[in-house]
């Protein structure tokens, strides 16, 4: 993981780390074990990334902690490379997820989590918890133009899994 462009790898697990801007998502998108188990298939395929918009390449499927995906986003006519590393991904009876860390050549340096959980009353929620600061020259430039769309991006990937 000597690779990866932020220090704080695993923050998104607990308490996040000073000097990055922070997200904390969550939704309800489903209900109840088959609805939970069809989301944790897509999650560890890269269904989130791909159903929001970006090409993406996984080094192996399902996921797991090593593995490198390879995303590409088109806007208009510009592509921009999203490299990342899996530095944590679990998967248990009521719960599942995993972490992303930025790689060079990313927009951003920071980590993105991405959790299901099934709750005791049956309700299938995701969360998406990250931070993140500039890590390419047009992200500073951006600043909150970049910011709005990573926002933007973080809703659609919220969206990409309701199972209604």
């Amino acid at each position: 993981m000597d690779d990866l462009t932020y220090a704080e790898v695993g923050a998104t697990g607990g308490a996040l780390p000073a000097g990055y801007h922070h997200t904390r998502l969550r939704r309800v998108i489903g209900h109840g074990r088959v609805d939970f188990d069809r989301a944790a298939d897509l999650l560890f395929a890269g269904a989130v990334q791909r159903r929001a918009g970006a090409e993406v390449r996984m080094s192996e499927t399902p996921l797991r902690a090593g593995t490198r995906v390879e995303m590409r986003l088109r806007l208009g006519p510009f592509v921009f490379p999203i490299p990342c590393l899996v530095v944590w991904a679990e998967r248990e009876i009521d719960a599942c997820g995993f972490a992303y860390g930025t790689l060079p050549g990313h927009p951003e340096r920071g980590e993105e989590r991405f959790e299901l959980r099934l709750d005791s009353s049956g309700d299938v929620v995701f969360t998406i918890t990250a931070f993140s600061r500039p890590g390419r020259w047009f992200t500073w430039l951006g600043g909150p133009v970049a910011r709005r769309f990573q926002a933007y991006m973080t809703r659609r990937y919220l969206a990409t899994l309701l199972m209604r």
